[in-house]
């Protein structure tokens, strides 16, 4: 094998392996170098995504939604099921074979775009060189015309809880817990402190939330950050906001965990702790010195728009650089890159990237949320409303949460929106679409939405931005 490529990835997660697909399909010989090993200590693909972070969570979320709603609604449907339990261990293996399969296909896609996988860590010297260190030690340097960083983030860890073999754990312990615990803490009411928690509280545990900050989802429209912490309470999730963690404290497989709020020194004890206060990006061991990529303060690899570093022909995407940690955002930007790399003009609308937290309800939104636009002293419209009044939601048991939308108040170009109940994320990425194309919300509105479907809060809330919505009651009559 030759050790001269046209472009050489350094990560294979979603921003990784997808700029090294995209780079093969346009003609460029592309390697890729990624470390992760599974249990059997063999290479496989996929990042964190798809083996400690987006898929094996929502097969976990899928299976303890499916248990809740056996053991606690089908009864008003008129299904008998007898006493429900829930076998820890297959939903474990469902979950094991879920990310088997979805790694595999990978590596099988590697296969067949023709990309060269490159077992081991890379190291990037100068002169666009990569060194690779194999599972067993020995050393390679490879050369390319371009190099991309794709390394992606790890968790944080905090001081006053450090991790241990199996009480206190991290987003990745979190998912291999062999039975439901009793007393649940998670520190960080966050999208993984929040989904994760949501896991393990249907399936029984008790779950006390402790969040340093005293806003909840401070980075989400507040009108849904108020609802979604009304129904996480009434889940039985106890978020305590601006409580501090200050120590923890593991004997006889239990955590003492102290924290400060505005009442004092407070403590609590769990059966386990997760420690979920956000990541931060990899790149120990990474950089050579003399390489020419240069870092933030914060630990992010610094890069322009189109995601090329200070070192000629260095890129670096995902969660190694600026903007949010999501897997859909360093896919987009590896693919952007790839097409640079081969003379194409292709760019990240980063105004549309949307998030989706995977609680029940779903909660997603993209563009700016009503505080940002206030902050920014901009003129707006909202509109929304409630799947309260949707009757596929009705159908369905599932009304809680609305969807909002915000509009210029001049142009009536859709500026941003949030969702907050069933199927949010797809519901979400109808108005990023919308947004995409420049779309106002009289454009949305206009449009034809099939019934009875969930979308048709998408309709009325688009709608109600100008006063036209049909199913609701407008603020004013529309003139």
């Amino acid at each position: 094998m030759s050790n001269k490529f046209d472009v050489i990835v350094i990560g294979g997660g979603p921003g990784g392996y997808v700029a090294a697909i995209r780079a093969a399909q346009l003609g460029l010989k592309t390697a890729c170098v990624e470390k992760w090993q599974n249990k059997e200590g063999k290479q496989v693909l996929g990042g964190t995504c798809l083996n400690v972070g987006c898929i094996p969570s929502k097969a976990l979320l899928d299976s303890s939604h499916k248990y809740e709603e056996a053991h606690a609604k089908f009864e008003m449907h008129g299904i008998s099921t007898g006493k429900v339990s829930m076998d820890v261990a297959t939903m474990l293996a469902r979950k094991d074979q879920i990310v088997k399969n979805l790694t595999g296909g990978v590596a099988g896609l590697f296969k067949s775009n023709g990309v060269t996988s490159l077992e081991g860590t890379g190291k990037l010297l100068a002169g666009k060189k990569v060194e690779v260190t194999d599972f067993e030690g020995k050393t390679e340097t490879y050369e390319a015309d371009n190099v991309i960083i794709a390394t992606g983030s790890v968790p944080v860890n905090i001081p006053p809880a450090p991790l241990t073999e199996d009480v206190i754990v991290d987003s990745t312990g979190a998912l291999e817990f062999e039975k439901v615990p009793k007393r649940l803490g998670v520190i960080g009411a966050g999208v993984i402190g929040l989904e994760l928690g949501s896991v393990w509280g249907r399936l029984g545990a008790e779950v006390v939330v402790l969040e340093a900050q005293d806003n909840f989802l401070h980075l989400v429209d507040q009108a849904v950050a108020k609802e979604a912490k009304k129904l996480f309470t009434k889940q039985g999730m106890d978020i305590r906001l601006g409580a501090r963690v200050t120590g923890t404290d593991v004997k006889r497989k239990k955590v003492t965990v102290t924290y400060q709020d505005a009442e004092g020194e407070k403590s609590e004890e769990f059966d386990k702790l997760i420690v979920a206060v956000g990541r931060r990006p990899y790149t120990e061991g990474l950089l050579s010195a003399d390489c020419g990529v240069n870092m933030d303060e914060r630990g992010f690899i610094h890069v322009d728009e189109t995601c090329k570093t200070d070192a000629p022909g260095i890129w670096a995407v995902g969660d190694v650089v600026r903007g949010p940690m999501l897997a859909h955002k360093a896919s987009e930007e590896g693919v952007m890159v790839a097409e640079r790399i081969a003379g194409h003009k292709a760019q990240v609308n980063y105004d549309c990237i949307p998030s989706v937290i995977y609680t029940s309800p779903e909660i997603a939104w993209v563009g700016k949320t009503e505080e940002q636009l206030k902050g920014d002293g901009e003129s707006y419209n909202v509109g929304t409303f409630s799947f309260a009044a949707n009757g596929r939601a009705m159908a369905s048991t599932d009304t809680e949460g609305f969807v909002k939308i915000i509009a210029d108040a001049e142009t009536d170009r859709i500026l941003g929106a949030s969702v907050i109940g069933p199927s949010a994320g797809d519901l979400c990425q109808q108005v990023v679409v919308a947004m995409e194309f420049g779309s106002s919300a009289e454009d949305l509105g206009m449009m034809v939405f099939s019934h009875p479907t969930l979308s048709e809060a998408v309709h009325e809330a688009a709608l109600s931005v100008n006063n036209a919505a049909i199913h609701k009651a407008n603020r004013r009559p529309k003139k």
